[in-house]
Formats: structure tokens, C-alpha cells, sequence
């Protein structure tokens, strides 16, 4: 079984930046979909942006699009996601979790989807 370690979260200003990685290890990114989710306080986990297997697709969800970025490294196992322009409505555990079945060519969205996640990272922005 993979197991997943995030890192890089932390505090930060409102629109400041922060980049996430996601180490796999027993484990592997190549021919799996990948994804970051994220859960506030009293809310329901949610997908943030995800990665198809091949990593020719990307999808983001509407609240982050054209301020993150998903990115994957299958050499050095790691995830990334690089947040920009941060708000106070960002501030969550953010986990990066690796697709049940290989080799799907679309993104899901569903947390059931994934069965390999990470402990999560905090990341919290201020106003």
C-alpha cells in the first residue's frame, strides 16, 4: 500500500502564495490519477484539482481555477500544488490522495474514488 506525506503548508497573508508537495512512497504516481482535496472546519471534504493518470488532463474546482496549479513528478514520486493569490476562504487540511483504479483517463471527483491519502496539511490564511 502507498503511503502519502504532505507537506508545505503553513500560515499566510491574504493573496500571498504557498506550494504543496506530496511525497509517495511504497508506492507510486505513474499510470494513477491524482489529486488534492481539502476539508474546513464543520464542512464536508472537497476536491480541489486533480491530475489524470496519463498527465495530459487537469481539473480544478471553479473556487481555485486560474490561482492553482497541479502538478506530479512520477520520477521523484511527489505531488505538487502551487497556491497563489490565497484567501481567507482557502484555509483547510489539504490532502493529496492517489485513485483506487489505474489508468483512468478522466479526473473523478469523488473522494470515494481514492483509496491512498495522506494525513493532511494545514494550511491557514489571514485577512
Amino acid at each position: 500500500q502507498v503511503q502519502l506525506v504532505e507537506s508545505g503548508g503553513g500560515l499566510v497573508q491574504a493573496g500571498g502564495s504557498l506550494r504543496l508537495s506530496c511525497a509517495a512512497s511504497g508506492g507510486t504516481f505513474s499510470g494513477y490519477t491524482t489529486a488534492w482535496f481539502r476539508q474546513a472546519p464543520g464542512k464536508e471534504r472537497e476536491f480541489v484539482a486533480g491530475l489524470n493518470s496519463g498527465g495530459g488532463s487537469t481539473a480544478y474546482a471553479d473556487s481555485v481555477k486560474g490561482r492553482f496549479t497541479i502538478s506530479r513528478d512520477n520520477a521523484k514520486k511527489t505531488l505538487f500544488l502551487q497556491m497563489n493569490s490565497l484567501n481567507p476562504e482557502d484555509t483547510a487540511v489539504y490532502f493529496c490522495a492517489r485513485e483506487r483504479v489505474p489508468f483512468t483517463a478522466r479526473v473523478r471527483r469523488g473522494p470515494n474514488d481514492y483509496d491512498s491519502w495522506g494525513q493532511g496539511t494545514q494550511v491557514t490564511v489571514s485577512s
